[in-house]
């Protein structure tokens, strides 16, 4: 990537893991749960409680990240899922796993999970040269995708090697906490950003780290403390977010579970793994375009993305080999458009709240999630599929509008698009 320096790549690789271990964390419940006759009764209500979990973790610790900094706020949200996720395996390996302990445990994971968001998107950023910080940020971001299908495949693994199920999701949970406690080691060493520094007035240390890595010093940036002024950027990413996530959670994680879904529940790892393979596919095809035009990129994703939903809705109910191969397209481009979305919410904020810009945007997208989740229980697989067509469709019109009149920010400088 031009312009790259070893801090760079030290940086992306951090970020990159974080997002694996993301992937893997999210996936740990929908790819175990049917081993649990117990829970899955209960998975619209987990899934609910789990999805305002990540809507609070991403306001809360997005706000962290611009008070106590980049680093640290990664430090604190790995502290938080971490524990979640050794409290649900030592919960369940002493038969004291009950539903609520279940949900509580799987909560905190969701918390510590979404408070990722913001730190992570504002780190790297805000250290990429202006020219690869599309690609930097979307090939990040896809490690989400390459943990949950690996947790997926390894999940399929640990059930056919252990008869009893009981040994199956322990040991799914405790290969979550191995690869956590590998993260936490190498968010020790990396640096404060420059730009975050410079803008809570620590001129002194960011001019210190940029000596040290040689890299470039962030240009003065009008002062900017709030988002007053910015909240139709919140609104539109946002809209568009909303659209992605619901379409990739219910398509990726929850449809497997909603009543009249053709292939049952037992379709749910290899759902979650093709789901996800389709999305690290998807990254790798956008990138002659991300760097380009944010905009083309945007439009392209929504516009393939309201096809395939199409596709996948007529589809379900055939064989589900055809089922999983339409998915796996659809799957690309939710990629595109998450990739899209989240490198725009990380440029077009000021530094002193990028993450809390960032936190919001995904808050707002995860607090309709969850009300989403319930209305599924409700309505069941037939009805969602149109919901699926429909979400992707306002998600379509609102990348239209931004073509025609958005921002275009590939290539530019952070501090020339606020």
């Amino acid at each position: 990537m031009d312009g790259w320096r070893r801090v760079h790549w030290v940086l992306f690789a951090v970020v990159s893991a974080s997002f694996f271990l993301d992937g893997v964390l999210f996936s740990l419940v929908p790819t175990t749960i049917f081993l649990l006759p117990d829970l899955a009764q209960n998975a619209t209500v987990i899934f609910a409680v789990n999805s305002i979990a990540f809507m609070l973790g991403a306001a809360a610790l997005g706000r962290l990240g611009d008070v106590v900094g980049r680093r640290l706020g990664l430090i604190t949200s790995l502290a938080i899922y971490t524990a979640g996720a050794l409290w649900f395996a030592l919960a369940y390996w002493a038969g004291t796993l009950d539903l609520a302990v279940a949900v509580l445990s799987t909560s905190l994971i969701n918390f510590g999970v979404g408070g990722e968001v913001g730190p992570a998107y504002a780190a790297l950023a805000e250290f990429a040269p202006p020219r690869r910080r599309g690609a930097a940020l979307m090939l990040a971001a896809n490690f989400w995708n390459i943990g949950a299908a690996a947790i997926a495949a390894l999940a399929l693994q640990y059930a056919e090697l252990a008869a009893d199920p009981h040994t199956a999701v322990f040991y799914t949970f405790l290969t979550a906490v191995a690869l956590a406690a590998l993260v936490l080691v190498a968010r020790l060493h990396i640096p404060e950003s420059p730009r975050w520094l410079a803008a809570r007035g620590r001129e002194a240390e960011a001019k210190a780290l940029v000596e040290k890595y040689g890299v470039e010093p962030p240009p003065r940036e009008e002062e900017r403390k709030s988002l007053s002024g910015y909240w139709g950027r919140v609104a539109v990413f946002a809209a568009a977010f909303t659209a992605q996530l619901l379409t990739y959670n219910i398509a990726a994680y929850y449809l497997p579970y909603a009543r009249g879904f053709a292939y049952g529940a037992d379709l749910a790892p290899l759902n979650v793994a093709a789901a996800n393979a389709g999305a690290v596919a998807g990254a790798f095809l956008l990138l002659p375009i991300i760097d380009r035009s944010r905009r083309l990129a945007f439009l392209s994703a929504f516009v393939g993305g309201l096809a395939t939903a199409i596709a996948l809705a007529a589809v379900h109910g055939v064989a589900a080999q055809l089922y999983l191969a339409v998915l796996f397209l659809n799957l690309v481009f939710s990629e595109w458009a998450w990739a899209a979305v989240s490198v725009l919410e990380a440029e077009l904020f000021p530094t002193a709240v990028r993450s809390t810009a960032v936190g919001i945007v995904t808050a707002s997208a995860w607090l309709i999630n969850a009300a989403a989740v319930f209305t599924e229980g409700v309505l069941g697989a037939g009805p969602f599929f149109a919901l699926l067509t429909a979400l992707w469709a306002l998600g379509a019109a609102v990348a239209a509008i931004w073509y025609v009149k958005g921002v275009e920010s590939a290539g530019r400088r952070l501090e020339e698009l606020v």
